[in-house]
């Protein structure tokens, strides 16, 4: 629970600390905070990845929808400036997750995963957008992976819309992947 009020006297989000997501929408203190089971069905929906993938961790909000999660627990809240990695941004229309959670867990991923060919998957390391008309499964954010070493490695998240692709890589993960 934290100390600052949405102004009618309940629970407010504090965005100077870290709070322990609630595990059900029954425990929900703070309007709009996500739940450990919200997080962990937007997962297995969206990409397929399952929820004991998390067992062990737990997650954490600062500010309004930036998720993190922490391979420990902790009492709440925490006033620090880091707890574990961010995983997902809330409180929007549409989560998304981030690049540094895709690239830990996206090679579990089984549904929304888009396989680009070397020279597309140069071009979006890179912060590039491109058409990409060819693809067919959902619209919205998905994991992109090149292959590597014989296997799909994740290389980021990708905004899928209109027959377009997106980079939603950050510009301090862009990189020139080598040619291989």
């Amino acid at each position: 629970m934290t100390d600052e009020s949405d102004g009618d006297g309940a629970p407010g989000n504090d965005g100077s600390q870290f709070d322990r997501l609630p595990a059900t929408a029954d425990e929900r203190e703070v309007e709009g905070r996500a739940t450990r089971a919200e997080v962990l069905d937007w997962w297995e929906e969206r990409f397929g990845i399952e929820p004991e993938t998390f067992a062990g961790h737990t997650f954490w909000e600062k500010g309004k929808g930036k998720i993190w999660v922490f391979a420990d627990d902790l009492p709440s809240p925490q006033e620090c400036e880091g707890v574990g990695m961010t995983v997902l941004r809330t409180r929007q229309e549409h989560w998304k997750p981030t690049t540094t959670a895709v690239r830990k867990w996206g090679h579990l991923a089984t549904r929304n995963v888009i396989e680009l060919s070397p020279g597309q998957a140069t071009a979006f390391a890179a912060g590039h957008d491109q058409d990409l008309p060819e693809w067919d499964g959902d619209w919205g954010y998905l994991i992109a992976t090149h292959e590597l070493a014989g296997g799909q490695v994740p290389i980021g998240v990708g905004l899928y819309l209109y027959d377009e692709l997106r980079s939603v890589v950050p510009k301090g993960y862009q990189e020139e992947l080598p040619e291989l």
